[in-house]
């Protein structure tokens, strides 16, 4: 199969710019939000939200990144910070494609064990396959694919792009 590309570097960055000013909107009233990135291109995504965020911003912005076995997702999920460092805060789940909606549905179960003040979800593609209740509520590109296409997301501070294949 051939690669089709769906979101240049450019687009991508536009993407990222409009996602960071959502987030702004939506937490205006927090001080601080915390940008949990499902490892390892949501992690990266993540840290391109907050770079933006920082530069349009006073919101302190604290980084997570969760470790979610996609094959297993059932199994143990780990974050870089202990639960008492996101209770009581804003928080977004951030990953790269929504797909099926099974790796962000166990992710948002890990976080209910904490309170919140909000708590919201970010991708850069949301495919439409899903077989959970799950939604994105920023989204850089909404795509309807059949089941035999895989979106690949490259993010890459040069050449990020993503594409079909």
């Amino acid at each position: 199969m051939s690669k089709n590309i769906i979101l240049t570097h450019q687009e991508i960055n536009h993407k990222i710019k409009r996602i960071a000013y959502q987030i702004f909107e939506t937490f205006v009233d927090n001080d601080e939000v915390v940008l949990a990135g499902i490892a390892p291109n949501g992690y990266v995504f993540a840290e391109k939200i907050a770079k933006e965020l920082k530069s349009i911003s006073t919101l302190k912005i604290s980084l997570c990144e969760v470790v979610i076995d996609k094959e297993k997702p059932e199994a143990a999920i780990t974050t870089s910070l202990q639960k008492e460092q996101y209770s009581n805060k804003g928080l977004i789940l951030v990953d790269d494609v929504l797909n099926s909606g099974t790796t962000l549905i166990y992710a948002v179960r890990h976080f209910l064990d904490v309170p919140l003040t909000k708590f919201k979800t970010a991708v850069l593609v949301d495919r439409n396959h899903k077989k959970y209740p799950v939604k994105a509520d920023f989204k850089g590109i909404s795509l309807s694919t059949s089941l035999l296409e895989h979106v690949h997301v490259v993010l890459d501070d040069i050449d990020s792009s993503a594409y079909l294949d």
